[in-house]
């Protein structure tokens, strides 16, 4: 089985990634960790490290591949990543059948009112490093709303906190039993 787990940044893509390794002792990608391999190892550069569409568009057919290959050889994966875009996630989902189950992680409007500096001290290191500064408010919610909106346009499984992000966490960690 696959596992993909898409969503905005800060929404615990990583930390799901890591607690379903841990019940379910499959391998783990990160498409940040993909991402900057691809930026530290080549002399020349496919993309810079904020242009994700670009590199949404550049990772789908590796990404593609790397789902190929593992469910070839029978083999169990958890791929994570932002650069999972709901358009990408409808073609995998297409393509590989029931041998894919999907999540996108996002938060409610309320929430990131409610919460807002809650969300960037709880960030992770690679965020901290890719961001040097906060999103505002106001676009952090209207990623948000356009990640919801793509979701229902795809018809691709999301989980939007609303309230208590802990207790809602254990929702996505069920999805995935």
């Amino acid at each position: 089985m696959i596992f993909l787990i898409a969503g905005e940044s800060h929404t615990g893509k990583t930390l799901l990634a890591q607690k379903l390794l841990e019940i379910h002792h499959y391998p783990y990608i990160s498409l940040d960790h993909l991402k900057m391999g691809l930026l530290k190892g080549l002399s020349s550069r496919p993309f810079e490290v904020n242009e994700d569409i670009k590199i949404a568009k550049f990772l789908y057919p590796i990404v593609k591949s790397i789902l190929q290959t593992h469910l070839e050889n029978d083999q169990n994966l958890i791929l994570e990543g932002i650069y999972l875009y709901p358009k990408y996630i409808d073609l995998l989902i297409k393509e590989f059948k029931n041998k894919i189950k999907h999540l996108n992680l996002l938060f409610s409007k309320e929430y990131i009112v409610k919460n807002y500096e809650l969300i960037y001290e709880k960030e992770s290191v690679i965020e901290r490093r890719l961001f040097a500064e906060k999103l505002n408010l106001n676009d952090l919610i209207k990623d948000h709303l356009n990640l919801k909106k793509e979701c229902l346009k795809y018809q691709c499984n999301f989980l939007e906190f609303k309230e208590n992000y802990e207790l809602e966490f254990q929702k996505a960690l069920k999805f995935f039993s």
